[in-house]
């Protein structure tokens, strides 16, 4: 799902962060109050299979679009009914940034934790000694953990006190791209409504001219659908640290570099970005965008529309409207969003789209709440291992897959209800990883036979071969609790406010007064230097790091 977004995203909690030896040593003691059991581990079995008795873990999603549920489906009564592990998922009801600050503040944070590898509570709840090392909980309660985990995630994410906090879902190394990279998709796409982009006869949408003149073409052509306006181009939520669609995928579809010469580049001061950012401008000058764009697209209010078919065109992750791009194509596959070639720098290269990397979309923590240190560690290395994945991807054997044909997959009739109706089969089957957090995306392709369906398979296949790695700029941003971290986190914000300013701007002319005053401020701050020293060390230590991936 998701990427992938994830991958999109740009954010603090550094792959080589700074854990302290204070808090390395408290998190030692801490383990110490309950010593393992006398019943001897080995690195070869998994601890979980010691104690099946009943307990419910508690566990945070830091996504307030997150609504499933544990029980009720086959996946999730067979990982209870084998493991004994329950779990009673927590989700935010509204800023998902102020529950998790208010839970960090109060130190209640739950048993396990999962939040987006990019965001800064990651190295906040570190430093702060909030969370466990799981390999210090693997030495004292499950060895198994070491040979079930990546290694190459294990060291990206290790920490400079040694110890290992989080562990990533959707992450892929360079080895991985190696073995795999023609196989993977992005979630960063361009998207039209099939039936009006036909009817206004399949315009180039890849040049400046073409893209104003789709957008001003459907808005006099469509002007409403169903009794409600068009809206001629959607876009990601702002928030107050920018927009997706607005940054890094529309930079990733110019194919803006990331680094020149070896040195970070600041794609926001890209001439070509700028001319794209300005054609934005004109949108809305155009009455193409309209104003709630700005204030109250949240994700469940965007689904409402993209229900209704009322966007025209989107840039945006099309994982986060599968399910909804389905429903319409049962309805009527003429009226489902497809992915064409969308902003286009003036050269026309091929987009670099965002696969993904090694940090992954999110990350997977244990709290030093955690009711039962032995069981929540013994739980994630189940979930993490190949064993795990195919549980949460196919179910259980005989019931939702078989071995077909030499291949472990679906069963004719829950592969169909996937295909065709997948919130029918989330609430039926709970497989093909609904439950998402320890997701290896990697694995699932040996599971995958059959998963080539309409509408989705036009969208994935689109962005096959124009899918990279970005790990190398991954967690750039310095620690979020030191000076030049509070001052990232400051120009942050600040971007985050002028980005619609330049989009509402009266003229070009007051867009670049607005630019160059962002410029003047970032710049001019004091820790503008240590900024771009602490980004560029880290960029540099990623480089490395994958280096060595490949050469162990």
């Amino acid at each position: 799902m998701m990427c992938t977004v994830v991958t999109a995203c740009s954010g603090n909690a550094g792959p080589s962060g700074s854990g302290t030896a204070e808090n390395h040593k408290n998190s030692k003691a801490n383990l110490k109050e309950a010593a393992p059991s006398q019943t001897k581990l080995s690195p070869d079995e998994p601890a979980w299979k010691l104690d099946t008795t009943p307990i419910t873990f508690d566990w945070y999603i830091n996504f307030d679009w997150y609504t499933s549920r544990w029980g009720g489906n086959v996946v999730s009564e067979y990982i209870t009914k084998k493991t004994g592990v329950s779990l009673n998922f927590i989700v935010p009801a509204g800023d998902a940034s102020e529950k998790l600050n208010t839970m960090m503040a109060a130190r209640s944070l739950p048993d396990f934790i999962t939040l987006g590898s990019y965001e800064d509570s990651v190295q906040k709840m570190i430093n702060g000694d909030m969370v466990l090392p799981l390999n210090e909980l693997a030495d004292h309660y499950d060895p198994y953990f070491f040979k079930a985990a990546d290694p190459v995630k294990l060291s990206w994410y290790t920490q400079a006190n040694g110890n290992v906090y989080g562990y990533p879902n959707a992450s892929s190394s360079p080895a991985d791209y190696r073995k795999y990279g023609q196989l993977f998709t992005s979630n960063q796409t361009f998207v039209v409504r099939k039936d009006m982009y036909e009817a206004l006869g399949k315009p180039d949408m890849s040049t400046p001219e073409g893209f104003l003149g789709a957008l001003k073409a459907a808005k006099e052509k469509f002007p409403e659908v169903d009794g409600q306006p068009l809206i001629p181009i959607g876009l990601h939520e702002f928030t107050e640290t920018g927009n997706y669609s607005l940054e890094a995928y529309l930079q990733n579809f110019l194919a803006i570099p990331q680094q020149k010469d070896g040195k970070l580049y600041d794609r926001r001061s890209d001439p070509t970005y700028l001319k794209w950012l300005k054609v934005f401008r004109q949108a809305n000058e155009d009455g193409l965008i309209p104003t709630d764009v700005y204030i109250d697209e949240k994700r469940l209010e965007k689904d409402e529309k993209i229900s209704q078919g009322r966007y025209f065109a989107m840039l945006y992750q099309w994982s986060d409207f599968l399910e909804i791009n389905q429903a319409l194509y049962r309805k009527d596959p003429n009226k489902v969003y497809i992915a064409i070639d969308g902003p286009a720098n003036d050269a026309h290269d091929a987009p670099t789209l965002a696969g993904n990397g090694v940090s992954g979309w999110t990350v997977t923590l244990i709290s030093k709440n955690v009711k039962d240190k032995k069981r929540a560690i013994a739980f994630l290395s189940y979930l993490l291992s190949e064993e795990g994945n195919k549980d949460l991807f196919l179910g259980e054997k005989g019931v939702t897959y078989d071995t077909i044909d030499g291949k472990d997959q679906f069963l004719p009739e829950v592969m169909h209800l996937l295909n065709t109706d997948r919130q029918a089969f989330n609430r039926k089957y709970g497989a093909s990883y609904m439950y998402w957090m320890l997701m290896d995306k990697n694995m699932n392709l040996a599971w995958m036979t059959g998963m080539d369906a309409e509408p989705a398979k036009q969208i994935a296949d689109w962005t096959r071969g124009k899918t990279i790695s970005m790990s190398e700029f991954e967690n750039l941003g310095p620690d979020p609790t030191t000076k030049e971290g509070i001052a990232q986190g400051e120009n942050t914000r600040l971007w985050a406010e002028t980005l619609p300013k330049l989009l509402m701007a009266g003229s070009d002319a007051e867009f670049d007064r607005l630019f160059a005053a962002f410029m003047k401020t970032i710049t001019e701050d004091p820790e503008y230097e240590a900024i771009k020293a602490s980004r560029q060390a880290a960029y540099e230590r990623n480089v490395q790091k994958l280096k060595s991936s490949l050469n162990p």
